[in-house]
C-alpha cells in the first residue's frame, strides 16, 4: 500500500551544512555582490536539497535547512519558507528514491500523459498523487508545464526528463530505475533532440561560415 501525502512529515531536530554544501555555497555566494546573498537563496535549497538526498537518500529540504539556508544568507527563515513553499521544485517532506513527476498539462494530455500516469501507477502500485509507493522506490507527483511540450508526453525523474513516452517505455523505465540503472534522458523514441519524428525535414543541407579569421576550404592560395 502506497504512503499517503496525508501521513505526517517527521522533521529532523538538526540540519548542519556538510563540507561538499558549504564549498558550493561559497561559490553560489561569491557570484553576487556583497550584500546580495539573499539572491542565492534558490541555488542554496537546491544544495540543502541534494545533501538530504546523500544523507537519507530521499530529496528534500526541511524546516531546519531552511533555517540554515536563512542563517548562511543573512535572510530573515520566513523569506526562505516563502520561497520554498512556492517553487515546486523543492519538496518540503519526504520522497521516495526517485521521483517521478507527470506533466498533465494540455499538450502532455494530448498526446498521452494519461497513459503515462496509469501506467506509473500500475508499477508502483500508487494510486494518488503525492503518494510513495510501499517499497519507499518511488513518489509520484502532478507537475504543470515541464517546457519540453514539443517532445510530450514527459515524465520527470528527479531532475531528468524523459520525453515522448508511453505506457510501455514507462515500464521499461520504471524496471531499469529498479536495478539501479539511469537510462540517458531525453527522447524515449530515439528523436533528434526537438526534430520532427522521423529526422529534420528542413535545413538538411545547412553549411555555417568558417570562423573569423580562417579561410574558406578550396580558396587557400
Amino acid at each position: 500500500m502506497a504512503e499517503s501525502s496525508s501521513t505526517p512529515v517527521v522533521q529532523p531536530d538538526s540540519f548542519a551544512f556538510d563540507a561538499e554544501s558549504e564549498a558550493e555555497i561559497a561559490k553560489i555566494v561569491a557570484e553576487y555582490p556583497p550584500g546580495r546573498q539573499a539572491s542565492a537563496v534558490i541555488p542554496s535549497l537546491y544544495v540543502a536539497q541534494r545533501q538530504m538526498k546523500r544523507q537519507t537518500g530521499s530529496a528534500w529540504v526541511p524546516v531546519k535547512a531552511m533555517d540554515a539556508v536563512a542563517h548562511r544568507l543573512g535572510m530573515a527563515p520566513i523569506r526562505v519558507y516563502e520561497v520554498a513553499t512556492f517553487y515546486f521544485m523543492f519538496n518540503t517532506k519526504p520522497v521516495g528514491t526517485y521521483h517521478l513527476q507527470v506533466c498533465t498539462t494540455t499538450p502532455c494530455w494530448l498526446r498521452g500523459s494519461d497513459e503515462v500516469t496509469a501506467a506509473c501507477r500500475k508499477e508502483t502500485g500508487i494510486q494518488g498523487w503525492g503518494e510513495t509507493s510501499a517499497d519507499g522506490m518511488f513518489t509520484m507527483t502532478e507537475v504543470e508545464c515541464l517546457g519540453a511540450c514539443v517532445n510530450a508526453p514527459i515524465l520527470q525523474v528527479d531532475d531528468d526528463f524523459y520525453e515522448d513516452m508511453d505506457g510501455g517505455k514507462v515500464a521499461e523505465l520504471l524496471a531499469a530505475l529498479r536495478r539501479g540503472e539511469r537510462p540517458k534522458p531525453g527522447s524515449m523514441a530515439g528523436r533528434q533532440t526537438s526534430a520532427p519524428e522521423g529526422g529534420p525535414t528542413t535545413l538538411t543541407t545547412l553549411e555555417f561560415a568558417p570562423p573569423a579569421g580562417t579561410t574558406p576550404a578550396g580558396t587557400e592560395g
